[in-house]
C-alpha cells in the first residue's frame, strides 16, 4: 500500500512511466506522468510503483487541485453569473404581447421578467467580451480601441431596453458623440 507520499514525490509506474504526485485524496494520489498526463493512482496499487524520490506529506501544502477548485469557484461567482439587476417596479408581473402582422397567426405572450433576464444576459456577455478584448495580448492597442468602439455602438443600439431597468447605473450607455 502506498502511504505517506507527499506532493512532489517522484515515482515510476510499470505501465505509465515516470510521474510526480500533485495531489492526495482519501483512496488515490493524483499523479502527473511525463508521457501520459494526469492519472489517478490507487493507494493499493503498490506492486506496479517504485518510489524514486519520496517527500513527506506537508499539512500546509496547497495542491494544484485545490488551487484550481478555488479559482473555478471564484470565476463562476464573479464572471459567469450575472450580477443581480433589478427590473423596474412598474414592469414586475407584466407581459409582452407579440402580435404578428398576419391576422391568421397567433399572438405570443412573453413574461417581461423572462425577456428582461435575456437582456441582462446579453449585457453581461458583452461586458465579458470587452474584458477579453482588453486583456488579449495578441491584439494591438489600435485593434482593441476599434473593437471597443464597436461594442460601444452595440450598447447604443440596446439603449431602447433601458426602460426596463430599475437603477440608472445598470442601463446601457452608448457613444454620446456626434457622427
Amino acid at each position: 500500500m502506498l502511504e505517506n507520499l507527499g506532493i512532489g514525490t517522484r515515482l515510476t509506474h510499470a505501465d505509465l512511466g515516470e510521474g510526480v504526485v500533485v495531489n492526495e485524496k482519501s483512496a488515490t494520489y493524483s499523479v502527473c506522468y511525463i508521457k501520459h498526463g494526469m492519472r489517478e493512482l490507487q493507494k493499493t496499487d503498490s506492486e506496479k510503483v517504485t518510489v524514486t524520490d519520496q517527500l513527506d506529506p506537508d499539512e500546509d501544502n496547497v495542491s494544484l487541485f485545490d488551487v484550481e477548485r478555488i479559482l473555478t469557484h471564484v470565476v463562476k461567482k464573479y464572471i459567469e453569473y450575472p450580477e443581480q439587476v433589478e427590473l423596474g417596479v412598474k414592469w414586475k408581473g407584466g407581459k409582452m404581447i407579440l402580435k404578428p402582422g398576419d391576422s391568421g397567426l397567433a399572438s405570443k405572450e412573453v413574461p417581461i421578467e423572462q425577456f428582461f433576464h435575456k437582456i441582462v444576459m446579453a449585457r453581461d456577455r458583452m461586458r465579458t467580451l470587452e474584458q477579453r478584448i482588453n486583456a488579449n495580448p495578441k491584439l494591438e492597442d489600435e485593434e482593441k480601441v476599434n473593437l471597443q468602439q464597436y461594442i460601444t455602438k452595440v450598447y447604443g443600439s440596446l439603449t431602447t431596453f433601458n426602460i426596463f431597468f430599475k437603477n440608472e447605473s445598470d442601463k446601457f450607455v452608448g457613444d454620446k458623440g456626434d457622427y
